[in-house]
Formats: C-alpha cells, sequence, structure tokens
C-alpha cells in the first residue's frame, strides 16, 4: 500500500518543529502498518478552518493520478476543522483512490 502524509500548523503558537514532530510520528505509523510514504505534504502558518493551503489542494489534485492509496495525517484536525470540508475532502479522495 502507497500513502502520502499531510502536514500543517496554523499559527504562531506552533512551531516549524510541529511539522517534523507529525512527520516523524506519521513515519513511525505508516512503518508499522506496512504503507510505503511516496510523498509529503506540508502547509506552513495556514489553519484549516480554510481549504484554501496550496499544498492540501496540490494533495487533492494529486490523488486523481492514483499514485497513492491512503492519507496519513497526525489528527484529523490537520486535515480539516469543519465536518463539512473533511467529508467533502474525504468523499474527494475516496474517488480517486
Amino acid at each position: 500500500m502507497k500513502g502520502v502524509i499531510y502536514a500543517r500548523y496554523s499559527s504562531d503558537n506552533q512551531r516549524e518543529e510541529s511539522i517534523e514532530g507529525q512527520i516523524r510520528e506519521n513515519m513511525a505509523y505508516a512503518e508499522r502498518n506496512g504503507i510505503e510514504i511516496v510523498g509529503t505534504y506540508i502547509d506552513r502558518a495556514y489553519s484549516a478552518r480554510t481549504d484554501r493551503r496550496p499544498d492540501f489542494q496540490r494533495m487533492i489534485k494529486d490523488s486523481a493520478k492514483k499514485n497513492f492509496d491512503v492519507v496519513i495525517v497526525w489528527k484529523l484536525d490537520r486535515f480539516a476543522r469543519n465536518r463539512f470540508d473533511s467529508a467533502k475532502y474525504k468523499a474527494a479522495l475516496k474517488k480517486t483512490m
């Protein structure tokens, strides 16, 4: 199974290290579960309250290429903050994967 990692932090309260921590934990999860990581998408200083995040949108578009099977996030709030966006983009990913 092939996967990508999506990591994000949103404010000055979080630091660059939070991205590295998310990636480190996601890589460990992938290794434990036999998932080959084929890409990483990172949005620095972007809130998940909007879907206007460059790497997030690039990941959604790249999913149509069918180069990966799963998206790994440290916590669901890294993916989306509201239920509508979460459901919308989960459905979009399922259609392409």
